[in-house]
């Protein structure tokens, strides 16, 4: 893989966020001319490819990924799917991630998941079930997420000591947990309260 394409990954990963020169640098081994100099090559070919979606910003030397201006409509349309519509199995995978492990940031969301979860965290930050919970005291002061007030009765739970356990949770590693894990433990108690026969407004 290339110098440039390892500056392009580490933008597209650090989110509506961003990351700094100054990490770029730290985690990359590169001098910071040559990445400056990457940066604006790859703002020109955004720039230049009209068949590109994306476009580069760039403020106090933090760097993040963007939608061309022309696409908002499209973009607002994705943003703006009915609130009443069920949670899809994205969602509610990073919002028992988040539930499980709060307050956490949306890198360590990704981590777990192993893929990019910026959109999954706004629409759950639109439907109200997260909150911003301060920023972490770590290089670019990433937001830290919890659930909200509205989490627990969109539940039906009373407080977050009502989430079921999950196995084997003392036993493993940060490099063991996976999505698809605090997933199943959220479908699990579902099911559980589907055979009390109560139900609660995640299904609709």
């Amino acid at each position: 893989m290339n110098n440039l394409a390892q500056i392009e990954s580490l933008i597209f990963i650090s989110g509506d966020e961003g990351i700094s020169l100054t990490d770029l640098e730290s985690i990359t081994g590169f001098m910071r001319p040559a990445i400056q100099l990457m940066v604006e090559k790859l703002s020109k070919k955004y720039q230049e490819d009209d068949e590109c979606a994306l476009v580069l910003l760039e403020s106090d030397q933090t760097y993040r990924l963007a939608t061309k201006k022309q696409l908002a409509p499209t973009v607002k349309q994705y943003f703006e799917v009915p609130l009443t519509t069920p949670l899809s199995p994205a969602l509610l995978e990073v919002l028992a991630i988040i539930a499980y492990r709060q307050p956490i940031t949306r890198l360590e969301i990704d981590d777990i998941r192993g893929v990019q979860s910026s959109a999954s965290v706004q629409k759950l930050i639109l439907r109200n079930l997260i909150e911003e919970h301060g920023r972490l005291n770590a290089p670019g002061r990433p937001f830290l997420y919890a659930t909200s007030n509205y989490f627990l009765d969109y539940f039906g739970l009373t407080s977050l000591t009502d989430l079921p356990a999950l196995p084997g949770m003392d036993d493993m590693s940060d490099e063991d947990l996976t999505g698809d894990l605090f997933l199943n433990a959220f479908e699990n108690r579902k099911q559980e309260e589907n055979e009390d026969g109560t139900t609660t407004k995640g299904n609709g």
